[in-house]
């Protein structure tokens, strides 16, 4: 194609759009604004093609004679498709050129769209494959969404504001997908299909506002620095030159991803263990808290310009995350909470420890490391990592664990995740900070924190 292609017709026009002149002059605080809330809403309603199954319950399903459960394996393919896309997109995220992202996200959207369809109307036990074709495109989403947020001096609210919508959306999406059957009797199958309809109208406006965005002005490359593409020989030498951190850190990750992953699966069994089953509102209802929880906790994180001390903090925050998800389980089970209370407040663990590595701890790890890297790159590594656990407990649980009600594992996997999860992040975080202590004095390793006290973020709001 030339450069008259679809695409870049579609770019040049663009640029003369009047809202990109207008964001390029504005006020900091309302381009984070209008770009912070088009992030927002672009992966909130990817999530409606994703996760809206999960509100329902796949029992006595004809033609699936496996010892697998159905929904088990609905899971299972999907996530391995996201995990594949995740591998995938350690390549593709970083070399994607900018002006073909928004066509990029409506296209493989639109792929998983018709994934759904399929599932609905091809019969068990094929319409399986449906979920896992479904969750293929999808997991390369995130990264160019991202791509839109980074390089900005207000980088990291713009991805704190991305994580909300991941928190926010799938009890949304699944609040929907159940009213959706309990209001207009759509059929269990068609569900998934139909939730993502009613969100492509938010999808195709968001994405819209994403491609108006200005780049990076000089400013911004100033104090952030341009992240350039790293080759196969970067990536390679960045994981051995910093792999023990780096492994502790994704260990801990692949923790929160698995359990994270199977909480959001599975949360209409867990609720109607806990006596909420059939009440659409409740999704919703405890998610909200949860991602006000921890913008909260990412907020602070911010603020703090020194990279070396922040990234310690990032570390400290993670391994509360954990910590809380261990004791408000002993607190459920001592029976001094409710299980409302209960879920919120393990919800708030998980997210207060997945949300800064998924946005600002790579991040922030590569401006103290002093190289040339990129943080998507390490995002997408631990993803891909994080949804291979996701895999094997799903596995371990319904071949190893059988015996469990869905409350009694979820219980279990809380313990077992927060337990682990604070001695690796702790392991991580002594790590890295002796890595900076060496760097600081001379010694190879990370960079010094006045010598990267220039990539920390800037908040001033100068036109």
């Amino acid at each position: 194609m030339t450069d008259r292609s679809l695409g870049g017709a579609v770019r040049d026009i663009h640029v003369n759009d009047r809202l990109r002149k207008v964001l390029a002059q504005s006020n900091p605080i309302i381009f984070t604004a209008v770009a912070g809330l088009a992030g927002f809403c672009a992966y909130f309603s990817m999530y409606a093609f994703r996760k809206p199954f999960t509100a329902a319950t796949f029992e006595g399903v004809p033609g699936w004679h496996f010892a697998l459960d159905y929904k088990i394996a609905l899971v299972l393919a999907q996530v391995a498709g996201y995990a594949l896309s995740k591998f995938i997109g350690v390549k593709v995220i970083s070399e994607i050129q900018p002006r073909h992202r928004a066509w990029a996200i409506l296209g493989l959207i639109g792929v998983a769209w018709l994934a759904l369809v399929a599932f609905a109307v091809i019969p068990a036990p094929w319409n399986v494959l449906a979920l896992f074709v479904n969750g293929l495109p999808l997991g390369m989403i995130w990264g160019l969404v991202y791509g839109f947020m980074e390089g900005r001096r207000v980088s990291e609210i713009l991805a704190s504001m991305m994580c909300a919508s991941f928190i926010v959306s799938s009890g949304v999406v699944k609040s929907v997908g159940v009213w959706l059957m309990q209001t207009w009797h759509v059929d269990r199958f068609w569900m998934p299909a139909a939730t993502g309809s009613l969100f492509m109208p938010l999808l195709l406006l968001s994405v819209w506002v994403l491609s108006q965005l200005p780049p990076p002005s000089a400013r911004d490359e100033a104090e952030r620095v341009r992240r350039a593409p790293m080759t196969g020989a970067e990536r390679i030498d960045f994981l051995k030159t910093y792999g023990p951190g780096l492994f502790a850190i994704v260990f801990a990750y692949i923790l929160l991803t698995a359990f994270r992953d199977f909480r959001d699966n599975f949360a209409a069994e867990i609720w109607t263990a806990l006596g909420y089953g059939g009440e659409a509102g409740i999704f919703s209802a405890s998610e909200l808290p949860v991602a006000i929880i921890a913008l909260v906790g990412m907020a602070a994180v911010i603020v703090v310009r020194d990279n070396r001390r922040a990234l310690t903090i990032i570390h400290a925050m993670v391994a509360a995350g954990f910590a809380l998800l261990g004791l408000s389980t002993l607190a459920f089970q001592a029976h001094l909470i409710s299980p409302l209370i209960w879920m919120i407040l393990a919800g708030s663990g998980l997210y207060i420890a997945y949300n800064p590595i998924n946005a600002v701890l790579f991040d922030r790890l590569v401006a103290v490391s002093g190289r040339v890297a990129n943080a998507g790159f390490l995002i997408y590594v631990a993803d891909a990592s994080g949804y291979m656990g996701s895999v094997a407990l799903l596995l371990w649980r319904n071949f190893g664990q059988a015996s469990l009600n869905w409350l009694q594992f979820f219980t279990m996997g809380a313990y077992v995740t927060s337990l682990i999860g604070v001695a690796a992040t702790a392991l991580a975080a002594i790590y890295f900070y002796r890595r900076s202590a060496d760097r600081s004095a001379g010694a190879p390793g990370l960079a010094a924190p006045w010598a990267v006290d220039r990539l920390a973020p800037s908040f001033d709001v100068e036109g």
